[in-house]
């Protein structure tokens, strides 16, 4: 840098986390006029674009940069999303059409109480989603939202599916047209280090030398900066999470009047599992696989039979899944961002999510003063170490407290899992009382108690039963009572997923 003073700042690579950096930094940077922003994007390089599920977190996000809801839903193909069904990830003991959970996006304390103990006494007769509504609307196809929802608000909780390539270039347009980033189309060759280390500056295809005093690197799995210049190790976490690869296709509807499920499937095979996510024009699907139990051409072959058509008219794009994350996310007067950072399948919708989290985490403790750089890089490390080893922790759980049994993959993870000491501890603590809030001592935690509970009883953990009073056996029988009222009532209020999207495009398109 020039002076102690940061005034120009690079993002390199656009995407999602590069526009989603862009806005984050320029919502934070909106007092300091006299710092540019610029996001450098190559026309040659592709983006991944698979990420198409996300969780609420997104829309406080969206509410911050001053995008509309309706603009997110009329540009992005976007639906909604209620949470996340879990079909065959247990051993199948009842009709396969019923071997499912579901991950809803809802509290599992009804009225505010700790239905745990209760809910255990009665294990055997009831669902633990059944302590909020969430599923029961999904099952019926309803939109969470009334006609006349507020913008990002709605009868229950929710999220988006959307196409991640519109996405990004709605995030693009906000960026420039709000906050006056800077856009520059060319292909970076190379990232080229100082004396101190820090990175001096860029070298374009062309031969060109872009010089700036701050940089985010958002290349993917290209690192170019992380993993090419600074060479920063790279974490492997391929031990605890076995899945990497995955066969992802686009999928036209059939017609235009399917019912368009506002929950991401998430279907268990025999070495790995499948998305299908709707979108209002297509769906899209990946088969998850790990290389070591399953080949290209099985995992074609289970894709195919899936669909009930051959994939490969598809042309589906095989995607390798590199499982770990960088020691470190900021280095001296650089920071990486979403697939250069790290990566873990997509089970949770996890890859927008952390790149979310890591960008709003660096704006906010972004200093624009050089001598403040080490203190901010020091925390946000510790941070996203921390984070990363608990969101690999979350994706684990789905896999190693199943019971199937009934192929090498599901043996290798759960009878000869690779654990992080926190989710061992956690684990054997839980046989013996349920989750709970204290469990999780840091905010940090991206998925908390709420999550792991609905994980963990949807797949009938073994947490030994405690004794109830009858006043609790009571409050507990109110309060599923009061569920049971108010799902029934939802689902006659509440539209038709697609047909709310229906109204809701015409309204959209009148008002243009």
């Amino acid at each position: 840098m020039s002076d102690m003073r940061v005034k120009t700042i690079a993002i390199i690579g656009g995407g999602t986390a590069g526009w989603l950096a862009a806005n984050h930094l320029a919502v934070e940077l909106r007092s300091e006029p006299d710092i540019s922003i610029t996001v450098i994007e190559s026309p040659e390089i592709g983006i991944i674009g698979v990420g198409e599920g996300t969780v609420p977190h997104i829309k406080q996000s969206l509410m911050k940069f001053g995008i509309a809801e309706a603009d997110l839903l009329a540009s992005c193909d976007a639906t909604f999303k209620m949470g996340i069904k879990f079909q065959d990830w247990m051993q199948t003991s009842h009709p396969a059409s019923d071997n499912f959970y579901y991950h809803p996006f809802a509290s599992p304390y009804p009225g505010g109480l700790d239905v745990n103990s209760l809910y255990l006494q009665r294990a055997d007769s009831m669902r633990f989603s059944e302590v909020c509504e969430t599923p029961f609307l999904a099952e019926a196809m309803k939109s969470p939202k009334h006609a006349a929802s507020q913008e990002y608000q709605g009868a229950v909780n929710y999220a988006y599916h959307f196409n991640a390539v519109k996405f990004g270039q709605l995030l693009a347009k906000n960026a420039r047209e709000r906050f006056g980033v800077q856009h520059v189309k060319t292909t970076l060759r190379a990232a080229v280090l100082g004396n101190d280390g820090a990175v001096s500056h860029l070298i374009a295809e062309d031969g060109q030398t872009l010089q700036f005093d701050f940089y985010v690197d958002c290349t993917g799995f290209h690192s170019l900066i992380f993993g090419k210049t600074l060479n920063v190790p790279f974490i492997d976490k391929s031990k605890q999470i076995l899945s990497d690869s995955a066969l992802a296709v686009q999928i036209p509807y059939e017609t235009s009047q399917e019912k368009l499920a506002p929950y991401t499937l998430a279907k268990a095979h025999s070495a790995g599992w499948l998305w299908d996510i709707p979108l209002t024009q297509r769906r899209g699907v990946g088969f998850v696989y790990s290389s070591a139990h399953m080949n290209e051409t099985q995992a074609l072959d289970g894709l195919s039979s899936y669909l009930k058509v051959d994939a490969s008219r598809y042309a589906p794009r095989k995607i390798p899944m590199r499982i770990g994350y960088r020691e470190q996310f900021w280095v001296k007067n650089a920071v990486s961002l979403g697939l250069a950072q790290g990566f873990v399948e997509p089970l949770e919708a996890t890859s927008i999510f952390v790149t979310d989290f890591a960008a709003e985490l660096f704006a906010r403790n972004f200093s624009v003063h050089k001598d403040g750089m080490a203190v901010a890089a020091g925390y946000c490390n510790k941070v996203l170490a921390y984070t990363w080893e608990r969101v690999m922790d979350f994706v684990q759980l789905h896999y190693c407290i199943s019971d199937r049994r009934d192929t090498a993959f599901w043996r290798d993870n759960t009878e000869g899992a690779t654990l992080s000491d926190v989710l061992s501890e956690r684990l054997a603590i839980w046989r013996h009382h349920a989750p709970k809030k204290s469990d999780f001592f840091s905010r940090f935690d991206l998925f908390d108690v709420d999550n792991f509970l609905f994980v963990l009883y949807g797949m009938n953990y073994p947490t030994m039963k405690k004794n109830i009073s009858d006043y609790e056996r009571r409050c507990f029988e109110n309060e599923i009572a009061a569920i049971d009222q108010r799902k029934h009532a939802l689902s006659t209020q509440l539209l038709d997923h697609r047909d709310w999207l229906h109204q809701f495009n015409l309204a959209y398109q009148g008002k243009m």
